[in-house]
């Protein structure tokens, strides 16, 4: 396994996944080439947790614009992690 500062980059903070950390759901920016082992056993060296569930998605780009000026987003993989029930993870 890679150190797991090669696989998880940064939380994903949005309105929606912090409400979900209530219930034990976190999301993470991964490596777009970790699979869901490698992100569980990630996840539980990092922080020290009982990973239960692990699901995976690719974001599609999305069209921006500046004044005359257009562009898209960055693609990336985010990895929807449920953790074991009483157990959460401190940012």
């Amino acid at each position: 396994m890679k150190d797991y500062t090669d696989i998880i980059y940064s939380p994903v903070v949005t309105e929606k996944s912090v409400y979900a950390t209530q219930k034990g759901v976190y999301t993470f920016k991964v490596a777009g080439s970790a699979n869901k082992t490698q992100i569980k056993k990630a996840v539980e060296a990092a922080f020290g947790v009982n990973v239960v569930n692990v699901n995976t998605l690719n974001t599609k780009s999305k069209k921006k614009r500046v004044g005359k000026y257009t562009g898209k987003t960055k693609t990336y993989k985010k990895a929807i992690v449920t953790l074991a029930s009483g157990q959460s993870i401190e940012f």
